[in-house]
């Protein structure tokens, strides 16, 4: 399973997406695709912060269509497991001189309770953390 980071679908939902993300994606089974809660928390959030209008009702309208249709059954919750392998890197970084943020870290423990790989243009965020990642911005 491939795990999709926010900034894959803040990506994709872009008027004139990356072409190399675009390609990634397509290339995909999309059976094998999933998002985190975490990731709809964060994309509903920034939707809901833009100015009223209808700018901020078509992309809220959007995403839902995206949660509910593309990614149906595909949303990987935060749960005790994830929760477990949230202590246990958060101190890890912590230990290394390298905090991560709370989003990141419980992203990066969903992948590791879930056995995923994530999908990120953040490699460096999610550094040192035994984590598989994929770049689709650096994919030819």
């Amino acid at each position: 399973m491939k795990v999709l980071d926010t900034n894959i679908v803040s990506e994709l939902i872009r008027q004139k997406p990356n072409k190399h993300v675009l390609q990634w994606v397509n290339a995909q089974d999309t059976k094998d695709l999933a998002l985190t809660s975490i990731s709809v928390a964060e994309l509903l959030y920034g939707a809901t912060r833009l100015p009223d209008g209808k700018r901020k009702t078509a992309l809220k309208s959007i995403l839902l269509n995206i949660f509910a249709e593309d990614f149906h059954n595909r949303i990987i919750p935060f749960d005790d497991i994830a929760a477990a392998h949230y202590a246990d890197l958060v101190v890890k970084r912590e230990k290394a001189g390298r905090p991560i943020n709370m989003g990141d870290a419980q992203i990066a423990a969903i992948c590791q309770a879930y056995d995923a790989i994530l999908v990120t243009r953040n490699i460096k965020d999610f550094g040192g953390l035994d984590l598989s990642l994929i770049n689709p911005w650096d994919q030819e």
